[in-house]
């Protein structure tokens, strides 16, 4: 996918949550939304974080493990850092979370909400190195200006 597939899947994101405070109503539709618009992927989804742990959110895919230590696997390591995980091979990653067996690789994004850390977009992949740079910086941009949406209203 090149970057402008990315800023027209922003803009229906956008458009998507657009007068919605939910934020579970709003990250579900997401999850659909990046479910039907992205290709070669296997499960996408948010885990929420509640005191020292992610807790599964809305997601699209087989079921997945429901509790993941801050600190542990792709998406703990990624909210303990506040950093983007773009991992080419999970099985090469020291402490992988095996939901799925079927996944190779996954990205992981941080996401803020009035300037709290409160938890991660997920998304998985069966293809070793799905994941490019044009994906990483289209995903960040969606999940960036997502963030500006749900900062603007209450969302707790």
């Amino acid at each position: 996918m090149n970057i402008e597939h990315y800023h027209r899947l922003t803009k229906q994101a956008v458009a998507l949550l657009e007068g919605e405070t939910d934020l579970i109503a709003n990250l579900s539709n997401l999850s659909a939304l990046l479910n039907m618009e992205l290709d070669r992927i296997n499960w996408v989804g948010f885990y929420l974080l509640k005191q020292d742990q992610l807790v599964l959110g809305p997601f699209q895919g087989k079921p997945a493990c429901v509790r993941i230590p801050v600190g542990r696997g792709v998406c703990g390591t990624s909210i303990a850092t506040n950093t983007v995980q773009r991992i080419d091979d999970v099985h090469q990653f020291e402490g992988h979370i095996a939901c799925d067996a079927a996944s190779n690789s996954e990205i992981v994004i941080p996401f803020s909400v009035d300037g709290e850390l409160v938890g991660v977009l997920d998304i998985d992949s069966p293809e070793i190195s799905r994941f490019s740079q044009i994906d990483e910086e289209g995903l960040v941009f969606l999940v960036r200006e997502v963030e500006k949406v749900l900062n603007s209203r209450s969302n707790k």
